[in-house]
């Protein structure tokens, strides 16, 4: 979930769209906080293709939830369970109020990404790294997973940032899959290799 710098004058009510899976075509309220900017279809559909032989009962964290709008896709496919981190209070009583909605198995956590991170106990096949923008933190992010051992072995993590940020260095026995770059952002998805 993206955020840019710039607020908005006021709160509005946005949508999110669901595009495949069980809740296909369902969309979502999403409060408008703070430049808060959910992935764009185009992006979630290249990244749930690459994720199609993964996703189906994986185990999935998103870390800088927003409107929750990667993890619900995840669940909408079939994935077992998605916790969600969120620091805005607000977008994280509407997502915990869309899950409910869909009766989808998802927990929301509010507070500190970082904070959840360095206590969690649980692991995951799939984590979605998507941070509000200009503030560095795709690189914290990946070496707190690391740090904390919380993806499951061959995990995947799923990264985007700003395009004209450096590519952050990936920790011990971690590769990239797959990357694309477009004229504002570069995601990538990255696999924890299994080592010996």
């Amino acid at each position: 979930m993206k955020r840019a710098s710039k607020a908005p004058s006021s709160a509005r009510s946005g949508q999110v769209r669901v595009i495949a899976g069980q809740w296909r075509g369902r969309k979502l309220p999403v409060t408008d906080l703070q430049g808060l900017r959910p992935t764009t279809d185009r992006n979630k559909e290249t990244l749930f293709n690459w994720l199609m032989p993964y996703v189906q009962t994986a185990r999935c964290l998103d870390v800088f939830a927003g409107s929750g709008a990667l993890g619900i896709e995840a669940l909408s496919r079939y994935a077992s369970s998605c916790d969600f981190f969120e620091k805005d209070q607000t977008a994280a009583r509407q997502l915990a109020s869309n899950l409910q909605s869909l009766n989808a198995t998802g927990q929301v956590f509010k507070g500190d990404a970082f904070n959840f991170l360095s206590a969690c106990t649980s692991t995951y096949d799939i984590i979605f790294v998507d941070p509000p923008f200009h503030h560095n933190l795709v690189q914290p992010a990946l070496d707190s997973i690391a740090q904390h051992h919380l993806l499951k072995p061959n995990g995947l993590i799923y990264i985007e940032q700003e395009a004209n940020m450096s590519f952050p260095g990936l920790p011990e026995g971690f590769q990239v899959l797959k990357q694309k770059t477009s004229s504002q952002l570069t995601f990538a998805l990255i696999k924890a290799q299994v080592t010996d």
